[in-house]
């Protein structure tokens, strides 16, 4: 029987793992104004020790500020002249690709810049071209698009999983390329990140999300699986690496295994990468208020508004 006051130093590891881990989803629930009250302050200070090298909340929310800034500046310039930019977000489940999307997007405005997730092909979407499905998605003039997941899952999960043939795979990694070449040829910019993490930091995720109920639902049965087969998508990505990596529209690693300086990178090197420039913006002024003197507001009935519990 194990000896719980005197715990291994494999049960001390995973405490340490588990606390960085409950810290990590604590800041982030603060970040996003959700608030979880079921992670400790014992914990937050667990994880602080273990890891002095985590990026200060008060930097962080610095650089993330600016650099949201900028990507307003991006935003603006992208609209003025009519630009067409899609950043594709890949890596393994759980290597933060969905947090870097929602920063980057999160001062933006959606009419601009929005996200695009696709759920698993319709039997419909499967008997098409495979790129198909896709294209109505791509940008027009003076707007971004965010692929969470992109035509790659046919080169990661659809190949690991069986979910497509071997002749179906092989037709893509013939296909892709070209097909990159004509989006860039009709004038989008693509940007390609691959989000790197460790399959220590993989499983850290993992069990956080299991042991969180705000996070399960982030728990497929996909997601379990490509923990069975790590190796099998290892070997995947280098192919994917290697067949799809094109000077029109190179492969950009992003290491992942801290969240909050894979966001920062990430950001940083999308603003390197597109050459934007400040517009010019007209001033606004707040016009004054036209008041009517003949007009009475109407008093509403008090069941049309919501009861105020807080």
């Amino acid at each position: 029987m194990a000896n719980h006051d005197n715990p291994t130093g494999d049960d001390e590891a995973l405490s340490e793992q588990l606390g960085r881990g409950l810290d990590e989803a604590f800041d982030e629930e603060i970040e996003l104004e959700l608030g979880d009250a079921a992670v400790s302050l014992e914990l937050r200070r667990i994880y602080r020790e273990a890891q002095p090298s985590k990026i200060e909340s008060r930097q962080y929310f610095h650089h993330l500020l600016r650099l949201q800034a900028e990507l307003i500046k991006l935003q603006d310039w992208v609209e003025h002249h009519g630009e067409k930019i899609v950043v594709i977000f890949e890596g393994r489940d759980a290597a933060g690709k969905g947090s870097a999307i929602k920063r980057i997007a999160q001062r933006l405005n959606p009419r601009v810049a929005r996200v695009v997730a696709l759920p698993a092909p319709s039997d419909r979407e499967r008997s098409q071209w495979y790129f198909q499905r896709f294209v109505p998605h791509l940008p027009a003039g003076g707007e971004i698009v965010l692929f969470d997941r992109s035509w790659y899952n046919r080169a990661g999960v659809e190949k690991v999983m069986g979910f497509a043939s071997p002749e179906q795979v092989e037709q893509f990694f013939e296909d892709v390329p070209e097909f990159e070449r004509m989006l860039v040829r009709s004038g989008i910019r693509l940007v390609k990140y691959w989000f790197s993490i460790t399959d220590e930091e993989q499983q850290l995720r993992f069990l956080m999300r299991i042991h969180d109920p705000l996070k399960q639902w982030k728990l497929s049965p996909m997601d379990l699986q490509s923990r069975v087969r790590w190796e099998a998508y290892t070997k995947a990505k280098e192919e994917m690496f290697e067949r799809t990596n094109i000077p029109e529209a190179p492969w950009y690693i992003v290491k992942g295994n801290d969240k909050r300086r894979a966001r920062l990178n990430c950001m940083d090197h999308l603003l390197s990468v597109v050459p934007y420039q400040e517009v010019p913006a007209e001033e606004i002024v707040l016009p004054e208020r036209v008041f009517d003197s003949d007009y009475e507001r109407d008093a509403l009935e008090p069941e049309l508004y919501v009861p105020e519990k807080y």
